[in-house]
């Protein structure tokens, strides 16, 4: 059976709720703050996970305090990294969360973000239908390592969530990537400040006209649009109380990665992450629990 290869991190999300962020030298207290599994990798694989879709989490995992409780997350998940231990710290993402939702994120970089030539050795191509990358695997010195395995795979559908470090990578490596022909998932800030252009609607032509495929623009409550060259349009989003928007974007790639893998169409695979991201914004937290996914009623796996 083909599989979703996840490429990408796993880290400690350790977040810390305030009523809003303090100016420099104020003193603020926090409300709350928790430990958590995370980074993007992780997320989408759990979403594609509650789809009931095959995934491989393809995600290093360093030492230190927080690659033991990584790996002692990951264990208790049942899940375990297919790649060798680096000697280096792993490290974690401090997210801060403020009363009306909105999150910042202040990230420690560590070996979770790093891949080396030789562990995508270990990975049976043969097996895997669909890629997942991230921008911030993609910007760091161990990037091009990824990009020269996926160039080596053309059969591969690549799904890119670049996020706003699309606009630190250098445009060498981004047009390699686009050769590629990848699906682009980003949010309307990230795509209209990227393209330049003055709507969603030009900024999304403007970016399938780079690679020649589907381009997935995020609205926050308003849905969605996507632009596929023979067709487009806006997919309604769904009423959400917002309580924290963390994950919510990754929650949605990796919907709309795992419906498309069942043979969802683009419109049909959107109309679902939207209700999954809703779901997840009004969840305190980055992602929803399998009973909270099960509400949902979208845990069919039959092909359309």
């Amino acid at each position: 059976m083909k599989q979703i290869l996840v490429i990408g991190s796993t880290v400690v999300d350790v977040t810390i709720r305030l009523d809003r962020l303090p100016k420099t030298s104020e003193d603020v207290h926090v409300l709350k703050q928790s430990m958590s599994l995370g980074g993007c990798a992780y997320n989408i694989s759990d979403t594609i996970r509650k789809f009931g879709a095959p995934y491989i989490l393809f995600s290093p995992v360093g030492t230190g305090a927080y690659g033991q409780y990584v790996e002692k997350a990951l264990a208790e998940r049942g899940l375990k990294s297919p790649l060798p231990k680096p000697d280096q710290e792993n490290g974690c993402c401090y997210c801060f969360i403020e009363d009306g939702g909105e999150r910042t994120f202040i990230c420690y970089h560590g070996a979770e973000y790093l891949f080396y030539p030789e562990w995508f050795d270990r990975i049976d191509a043969d097996t895997i239908d669909s890629v997942y990358i991230c921008g911030l695997e993609i910007e760091e010195t161990t990037g091009p390592n990824i990009v020269d395995y996926l160039e080596k795979h053309p059969e591969f559908r690549i799904f890119f969530a670049p996020g706003p470090r699309i606009l630190k990578i250098s445009e060498e490596l981004l047009e390699r990537l686009f050769k590629l022909h990848p699906i682009i998932h980003l949010n309307d800030t990230e795509v209209m400040q990227y393209t330049g252009e003055a709507t969603i609607e030009d900024a999304a032509r403007k970016l399938f006209g780079r690679t020649g495929n589907t381009v997935i623009v995020t609205l926050g409550e308003n849905g969605a649009y996507y632009e596929a060259g023979t067709e487009r349009g806006h997919i309604a989003g769904v009423k959400a109380h917002q309580i924290d928007t963390n994950g919510a974007g990754d929650s949605h790639v990796g919907a709309v990665m795992a419906r498309m893998y069942q043979g969802y169409s683009v419109k049909d695979a959107i109309a679902d992450a939207n209700r999954v991201a809703a779901a997840v914004v009004e969840t305190s937290g980055t992602l929803l629990s399998d009973e909270a996914f099960a509400r949902l009623g979208l845990s069919d796996v039959g092909e359309r």
